[in-house]
């Protein structure tokens, strides 16, 4: 039997979410759907919320071609997005290729297919990621070392992608769906224990709940947002120490040195970035960092993609 109030509780975060943030996305309003518990239920909430704003709403579904029956799967996620009240349904077909796994891959396939669908660049697709999504991207970045950016998960809005439900239990989702009597397609891929998510979302998240009473989920979505904060405070700092170091391509080595390691990290992330270099890691970021901070006429420092940052005339360059 369906929660009570699980509809009105996602319709709530949508229209909330939406009237907030639509103002700064003027454009044309999208909705990711995969005929999940999660995307049906926002897809409901978000053609609701935008009557009142008199936007239509287009659902995009990918078809990544993993499993048999993908395009059939698809194209009733599509009907279904439209018995829901979206205005229009496209199915967007994508190859699934590269590095990084087949999640990885898929993941960057559909975002690609989605944001190549949209038609200007004030757009908004939102997404059904939920407070138990968020939880799983803390859990993975906190063990997988991988800093405070990882660590801080998805952020509500983060052009052109808008996650409303962060703060939605998953549960609700699919309370919500039971109330509307639509009938999601459970993926098997949710399932599967050969995918690190599945593990943790299956095996560590439960785990943790009953060792610790119960509320982690919410717990790590709450230190996902303080770090947020932190990182965007960070951010800002180290923008403001970038124009005071940046001498054309190159950084002053005097303006940087004296800064701290975290403000000068940021910076050279944002110079290494824009200059190419991709797949930087903390390792990459701290040995470009002993440059200034532990100089001591060392060579230069070989970065993903063929490039070298070294240290010269009291600049720092990087160069293919």
């Amino acid at each position: 039997m369906a929660s009570p109030g699980a509809l009105i509780e996602v319709r709530r975060a949508v229209r909330e979410f939406l009237r907030e943030h639509a103002p700064q996305r003027p454009g044309a309003l999208f909705v990711g759907v995969s005929g999940g518990p999660d995307s049906l239920a926002l897809t409901d909430a978000t053609t609701q919320a935008a009557r009142h704003l008199g936007k239509p709403v287009t659902a995009l579904v990918v078809d990544h071609g993993l499993q048999p029956g993908s395009a059939e799967v698809a194209a009733t996620a599509a009907e279904l997005a439209r018995k829901l009240g979206a205005d229009d349904a496209r199915v967007l077909t994508v190859t699934v290729s590269g590095a990084g796994g087949p999640e990885a891959a898929a993941r960057h396939a559909r975002y690609r297919a989605m944001r190549e669908a949209l038609p200007s660049g004030d757009a908004l697709v939102l997404l059904g990621h939920t407070l138990d999504d968020q939880a799983e991207t803390v859990l993975l970045g906190l063990g997988r070392g991988s800093g405070p950016r990882s660590v801080a998960g998805m952020r509500p809005l983060d052009p052109p992608w808008g996650r409303p439900l962060l703060g939605v239990p998953r549960a609700l989702t699919r309370a919500a769906c039971a109330e509307l009597g639509v009938e999601p397609w459970l993926d098997p891929h949710n399932s599967d224990r050969r995918y690190t998510r599945v593990r943790l979302r299956e095996e560590v998240l439960p785990l943790l709940e009953d060792v610790l009473a119960g509320g982690v989920a919410r717990a790590l979505a709450r230190t996902a947002a303080q770090l947020r904060e932190d990182t965007d405070t960070l951010d800002a700092l180290a923008g403001e120490l970038f124009e005071r170091a940046a001498d054309g391509a190159d950084l002053d080595v005097d303006v940087l040195t004296p800064a701290p390691p975290a403000l000068r990290r940021r910076v050279l992330r944002r110079w290494l970035l824009a200059a190419g270099v991709r797949e930087l890691t903390d390792a990459h970021l701290r040995s470009v960092d002993a440059l200034l901070g532990d100089w001591r006429g060392q060579g230069g420092v070989w970065l993903p993609g063929n490039f070298e940052a070294r240290r010269a005339r009291g600049k720092l360059l990087v160069r293919p």
